[in-house]
């Protein structure tokens, strides 16, 4: 599992021009999925996630957490992140888990969020979407689940 984490001022998911999810202050993930994720790769992830210090203190320090300043998150699926460029100019997606079981990852991650009390916005899976994202910072972490 990978996901990009950046941390937003504010964000929002469109589909055909209509707004289907919007935060102000918190993070938007970018989640891609791989075809040996567990239920433990989802559970390490929400863990990071919502604990990740990566919001600023009083003497700005990123020593908060996602829960510390009651935030709350954008979560937008994104096969795209298990792209392999090594082999000529198109990328090839081969290592990016099979769509049904991507979704039902994606949709058990984001429950899971929602598990920890943090107010959880999404796009939708397999769509074409437009994501707006004011990165604040720019603050952009890479976790990958299987790089712990």
């Amino acid at each position: 599992m990978r996901i990009i984490i950046q941390r937003s001022k504010e964000s929002s998911v469109s589909v055909e021009g209509e707004v289907i999810g919007s935060i102000d202050k918190g993070l938007v993930l970018l989640v891609g999925f791989h075809d040996d994720d567990t239920q433990e790769d989802l559970d390490y992830a929400v863990r990071k996630v919502v604990n990740m210090r990566l919001f600023s203190d009083d003497e700005g320090r990123m020593n908060l957490s996602l829960k510390d300043i009651k935030g709350a998150i954008l979560s937008v699926s994104q096969f795209t992140l298990y792209a392999n460029t090594k082999k000529g100019n198109r990328p090839s997606f081969m290592a990016a888990a099979q769509p049904d079981y991507a979704e039902q990852l994606y949709h058990q991650f984001n429950e899971k969020l929602k598990e920890e009390n943090v107010p959880v916005e999404t796009g939708s899976f397999g769509a074409m979407m437009d994501v707006s994202i004011q990165n604040d910072g720019p603050v952009t972490i890479i976790l990958d689940t299987k790089d712990r």
